[in-house]
C-alpha cells in the first residue's frame, strides 16, 4: 500500500466516525493526527505525485550487521568509547562495518547512545528546597571567594555571610586558607553579635560548608543547613551576585599585598554596600534601611512624589506610575509558581 493509500484509509475512518456521530477534532484526537492534517488530505483529490520509495535504500545495514554494530559498542573493549574512537580502531585492524553516523543511528534507536557499561548510571540531582524569607534574620546565604595576592598562586580567602530579605552582609572574615574551622568560628560570632538563632543557611558543597565542624555548630545553633547541588551555581544566586558585585567595584584592587591590606579594603566594601548601595533587587533602597525597616517610608515617599508629579503633568505619563511596592517575600530555589518573585539579581 503507498502511502497516499494509507492516507485516504485514514480519511475515510475520520469520514465513517463523524458519520457516526463523533466530532472529527475528537477523532484526529484518538488517532493522534492533527485536526488541519485531515482536511488537507480531503482536499488533495488528485492524489500526491510525488514519487514515493518502492524499495529499501541499497546502503541499509542489514539486520546482522546492526547487531554486530550493537554487539562491538556493548564489549567490554568499546563500551566506554565514542563511535568517533570506535570507528577508527577497527579500521587500523581492516574492519569497518559502517561510518561513525550509522553507529550513532543504531545505538540511539536501541536506547543505548548514552549508557553502555554494566555500571550505575549518573542519577539526577533534583534542585535545593525552596527557603523563604518574610523578614530579616530568617534565610542567610554565604559563600568563600578568593582575593588575589602579589605573590602569584597565593591567594586570600574571603568568608561572606549575607541576608537574602535584605541583602545586608551579617558576617565577613578574611583568612589565609578554606577551613570548615574559620567558617564555625565566624557562624557562631555572627549569632551571637546579631542574637540570631534558628536561621536557614544556604550554601553550595564546599568542605568547609560540610566539615564536621561546621555542621556541628550549625546544630548547636539550631540551623537548619541548605545545600546547592554539585557545580551548580545557579543554585546559590545571591552569594554570587555579591561577589560580582564586590570584584566588579571600581575601587578593587587586581591584588593585595598582605591580608591586613585585604581586610581595610573589605570592611570598607561592606560599610559602603551596606549603607550606601543602592540595590536593584529591593527597589533601590540600601541594605541596611530594608534590614532595619525604613525602606516603607521610603517607597511610600516615593510612591507619593511620583503621584503628585503625574497629577501635575498627566500628559507626561502613558502609563501608571512607577512600581514602589514593598517586596513582602523573597525566595531562594523558588517553586516554578514562585520564579516570577525571586529577585536575586
Amino acid at each position: 500500500m503507498t502511502p497516499f493509500e494509507e492516507r485516504q484509509d485514514v480519511v475515510q475512518l475520520i469520514k465513517e466516525a463523524a458519520e457516526s456521530g463523533a466530532r472529527k477534532n475528537m477523532a484526529c484526537d484518538v488517532l493522534n493526527i492533527h485536526l488541519r492534517t485531515i482536511q488537507r488530505w480531503e482536499k488533495d483529490v488528485i492524489g500526491d505525485k510525488r514519487n514515493f520509495a518502492s524499495t529499501e535504500p541499497i546502503n541499509r545495514l542489514t539486520q546482522a550487521e546492526r547487531d554486530k554494530v550493537i554487539e562491538i559498542s556493548c564489549s567490554e573493549r568499546f563500551r566506554d568509547m565514542t563511535p568517533h574512537e570506535i570507528v577508527p580502531i577497527l579500521a587500523e585492524e581492516g574492519v569497518y562495518i559502517a561510518s561513525e553516523s550509522t553507529y550513532y543511528r543504531v545505538l540511539r534507536s536501541e536506547g543505548l547512545l548514552k549508557h553502555r557499561s554494566e555500571s550505575k548510571p549518573g542519577s539526577k540531582r533534583h534542585k535545593p528546597e525552596e527557603l523563604k524569607a518574610t523578614g530579616p534574620d530568617q534565610v542567610w546565604s554565604w559563600d568563600i571567594t578568593y582575593l588575589l595576592s602579589n605573590i602569584k598562586g597565593m591567594y586570600y580567602y574571603l568568608y561572606m555571610f549575607e541576608d537574602i530579605w535584605s541583602r545586608a552582609i551579617v558576617g565577613w572574615e578574611v583568612h589565609e586558607e578554606e577551613s570548615a574551622k574559620h567558617a564555625s568560628s565566624l557562624m557562631g560570632r555572627i549569632s551571637n553579635d546579631r542574637n540570631v538563632y534558628g536561621v536557614k543557611l544556604h550554601s553550595d558543597n564546599g568542605s568547609p560548608m560540610k566539615g564536621a565542624t561546621m555542621l556541628a555548630t550549625l546544630r548547636r545553633l539550631k540551623v537548619l543547613p541548605s545545600f546547592s547541588r554539585p557545580q551548580v551555581s545557579n543554585d546559590n544566586p545571591y552569594s554570587e551576585s555579591l561577589f560580582r558585585t564586590l570584584k566588579y567595584n571600581v575601587g578593587y584592587p587586581r591584588s593585595f599585598h598582605s591580608i591586613e591590606e585585604a581586610r581595610e579594603w573589605v570592611a570598607g566594601f561592606v560599610d559602603w554596600y551596606n549603607n550606601e548601595h543602592r540595590h536593584s533587587g529591593i527597589k533601590y533602597v540600601t541594605p541596611q534601611q530594608r534590614h532595619n525597616g525604613k525602606d516603607k517610608v521610603i517607597l511610600e515617599k516615593r510612591k507619593e512624589t511620583y503621584r503628585k508629579a503625574k497629577l501635575k503633568h498627566p500628559e507626561r505619563w502613558s502609563r501608571k506610575i512607577r512600581d514602589w511596592s514593598w517586596i513582602e517575600e523573597v525566595y531562594l530555589n523558588p517553586d516554578a509558581q514562585n520564579n516570577s518573585l525571586n529577585r536575586a539579581a
